[in-house]
């Protein structure tokens, strides 16, 4: 009778020793390739687990883990929001890997059961990208985003590739491991090497063309987040600051100044005397401007959206987290942050609450948050188009995606990561925008309140980073590019493969069971 291993029939040091693995993969431990064995180890205990509430009882554990650490910043912000995001996101993952389970435990070929193990996965990340309680930042391909020389082939993918690169070779690793047959062993092999080659030919087979040249003026004014006018007193004093960094940091080139997430900290409409007072600057320094700015949109009968906020006067509304773009002829343009934070910005599923209180019970206008942007539109800056991704709008793949359709020459992100404190949080979001010039070959220009602002080339590569928490300004010239990769052309294709194949994953587990 063979000998129980202590370790590898042993679920809870299997558990937390996946949990640990995984949060060390993560940035900024950057230890990316762990993700590999702590997925042998989950799908270890899956099996060995006796029924799927066992295996709950054990994996879910290392699922709160793995968030806890790696997102632990969320309750800086707030401790219950943080809390409940962290154990509501661990349930979740919970339910793909009980689908893995049912995959193992059929008598489908391992190696195909490997594969749509992987698809599996992706399809729950995939899916947990595009529903009101959507929270990406765990996707897999995150964990790799500083290690930029062996993901380049996501600009064909998008970064769901790299999870199902990392769950398929996990996949064939265990698998091998219960039944050691060359086969198994060789098909891991491929796998695992065939990716990284792959980077390589997207490295040489990426083109060095650039278009026209586009100088960028960064501001990191360093509000307070958590004081009014970012601690400054007042809205003409935080005015004045941004407005004072900003001539001290433009050149007779540059083509935008690049402001923030919530630099204007207040909920302004179109018109008002800070956006004049903003222009007259601008028409000196013979430039543009790009801010984030608290916009409040005024409804009538006839435009209103489904949900809206009522002033004591009657009138309907809504506040978004948006961005303006002051143009040189004096014109603006706004754009409504599409991607909102779960709870913390918007109220999940209010539209859909609000349908089946008919009786009126609720004043969903009041719990609603932030109003939702649904339209992905770039501003044109002296020919080059370019969105204003607004902080949690970076980290969403497919969103990012339909700005790169419209025309994006170059990507402009404005955040404000100041609420995290100096956490791991701001490093990560930083890091994870590398992955958005890779998969979209464009240069990327970032501004945050307190840091990370920066540059970003095509490849991935950071050009420039300040440092976090710091006042500073800079100058940097990008460029425009307008050709597509094949993740511009065709979006999310890979991520729908996935799901095909889920779809038949779960067919044959159930043909399988008939027979």
């Amino acid at each position: 009778m063979m000998k129980k291993n202590r370790f590898w029939d042993q679920p809870w040091t299997l558990s937390i020793t996946a949990s640990i693995l995984l949060s060390l993969s993560f940035p900024p431990f950057d230890l990316s390739i762990l993700q590999i064995p702590a997925f042998v180890f989950l799908f270890r205990i899956a099996i060995i687990s006796r029924s799927n509430r066992e295996a709950i009882l054990y994996t879910y554990p290392a699922f709160v883990l793995w968030n806890l650490f790696v997102t632990y910043w969320l309750m800086m912000a707030t401790v219950a929001g943080g809390l409940a995001a962290i154990l509501a996101n661990a349930a979740i993952m919970v339910i793909p890997l009980l689908v893995i389970r049912s995959l193992f435990k059929s008598d489908i070929n391992p190696i195909l059961a490997s594969f749509f193990a992987a698809a599996v996965w992706v399809s729950y990340e995939f899916l947990h990208h595009n529903w009101d309680l959507a929270w990406p930042w765990l996707t897999l391909g995150n964990g790799w985003s500083n290690l930029i020389n062996v993901i380049q082939y996501i600009s064909v993918t998008g970064v769901f590739g790299i999870s199902f690169w990392i769950v398929f070779t996990a996949a064939l690793i265990y698998n091998y491991i219960v039944d050691p047959v060359k086969p198994i062993l060789y098909s891991a092999i491929i796998i695992f090497l065939a990716f990284p080659v792959f980077s390589i030919l997207s490295i040489i087979m990426q083109t060095q063309e650039q278009g026209e040249p586009v100088e960028v003026a960064i501001i990191q004014p360093n509000s307070d987040s958590y004081e009014d006018y970012g601690g400054l007193g007042s809205l003409d004093a935080l005015l004045d600051k941004l407005l004072r960094m900003s001539g001290e940091t433009v050149t007779e080139n540059t083509d935008v100044l690049i402001w923030p997430e919530n630099a204007i900290d207040a909920g302004l409409q179109f018109n008002n005397r800070y956006f004049t007072t903003i222009q007259d600057s601008l028409d000196k320094w013979n430039t543009t401007l790009i801010a984030g700015v608290g916009y409040v949109e005024i409804y009538d009968d006839e435009n209103r959206p489904a949900v809206v906020r009522k002033s004591d006067m009657g009138r309907m509304y809504n506040v978004f987290n948006a961005a303006f773009y002051f143009d040189s002829d004096r014109s603006k343009h706004v754009y409504r942050k599409g991607k909102l934070v779960p709870l913390v910005e918007r109220f999940p599923f209010v539209e859909f609450f609000q349908t089946i209180d008919i009786f009126g019970w609720v004043d969903w206008g009041e719990l609603v948050g932030y109003g939702l942007g649904e339209e992905a539109n770039n501003f044109n800056v002296n020919g080059s188009p370019t969105p204003a991704l607004i902080c949690y709008d970076s980290v969403f793949p497919g969103w990012v995606n339909k700005f790169a359709q419209n025309g994006a020459g170059f990507l402009t992100i404005i955040t404000n990561d100041g609420w995290w404190g100096d956490s791991n949080g701001h490093v990560q979001h930083f890091a994870f925008a590398r992955l958005r010039a890779i998969e979209q070959r464009k240069w990327i220009a970032r501004s945050a309140n307190n840091g990370i602002s920066g540059i970003i080339s095509p490849d991935g590569k950071v050009q420039v980073a300040t440092e976090y928490w710091t006042e500073d300004a800079f100058t940097f010239t990008i460029y425009d590019r307008d050709i597509p990769t094949f993740f511009t052309k065709y979006g999310d294709w890979f991520s729908y493969l996935m799901l095909l194949s889920t779809a038949a994953g779960i067919g044959m587990i159930f043909f399988k069971k008939e027979r």
